[in-house]
């Protein structure tokens, strides 16, 4: 099973696309490695710098219809290969989120008043998020603060996060 738990990457707008996430140009790679440095080059959002930003952190957290756009695996992996394995959003495409899942990552909803308290008390300060899986359990902690925020998860897409992903659960499964 991956690591769930974290510093945390705050990018406060709403439908982030996959093109955004990884642009389509390097589609054409053959290695997730390849993907690596490539990750969110193409978003769009003041004060935000992708080369900086990323660095050392592995939980993103985001606002609604993360993942929206082109249904490929690429935008998983580029957030996999970059250690994030964790993201935190309203809502995902569908197809996002499950190959979120497919790849034993956490594709985790919160209502939006939740996202609200998160960068209203969050964003901006050194945040960790640690996921407690089997509790459907968020707990989040800054330097002045710590609680736990609960979550759901289907119990299948569970059973691949802690399978880590498709192929472990068909290699342990059949």
């Amino acid at each position: 099973m991956k690591e769930f738990s974290g510093k945390v990457l705050f990018l406060d707008r709403s439908d982030i696309n996959t093109d955004e996430i990884i642009p389509a140009k390097y589609l054409t790679e053959i290695t997730k490695e390849a993907l690596q440095p490539y990750l969110l080059e193409d978003l769009t959002l003041p004060g935000f710098n992708n080369k900086e930003d990323i660095q050392n952190k592995t939980v993103l957290v985001t606002r609604a219809n993360f993942g929206c756009g082109s249904s490929r695996e690429h935008a998983p992996w580029a957030l996999e290969v970059n250690g994030i394995n964790v993201v935190i959003a309203e809502s995902f495409a569908r197809i996002f989120r499950q190959n979120m899942y497919n790849c034993g990552m956490l594709a985790i909803e919160l209502p939006a008043d939740k996202l609200n308290y998160l960068f209203e008390n969050y964003a901006g300060k050194d945040t960790l998020i640690t996921i407690d899986i089997d509790r459907n359990k968020i707990v989040v902690t800054s330097s002045d603060q710590s609680e736990e925020i609960d979550f759901q998860v289907g119990e299948f897409d569970k059973t691949l996060v802690k399978e880590g992903g498709w192929v472990g659960y068909a290699d342990s499964n059949y």
